[in-house]
């Protein structure tokens, strides 16, 4: 089963860095308000960006990467 490290836009601009089987699925969970204290509070705008990965392993080593990244360096991957 594949996973995806997802990039998803906040009604306040802010971006939220993720991973998830099913990016239609999680998107809709952000939106209700389940799961992540970040898009609940924030509210879930938009998936900008989207990696799939063979393994949640691999997945999870993506995130991290891009969660340490500054907000200009994830606004050029987003832009890609």
């Amino acid at each position: 089963m594949p996973y995806f490290v997802y990039l998803l836009e906040c009604e306040d601009g802010s971006l939220y860095t993720g991973i998830t089987t099913d990016v239609t699925r999680r998107f809709a969970e952000h939106q209700k308000g389940i799961g992540s204290n970040f898009t609940r509070a924030k509210g879930a705008k938009r998936i900008v960006y989207t990696e799939e990965y063979p393994s949640r392993s691999t997945a999870l080593t993506r995130e991290a990467e891009i969660k340490k990244w500054p907000r200009e360096k994830k606004l050029v991957l987003v832009a890609l």
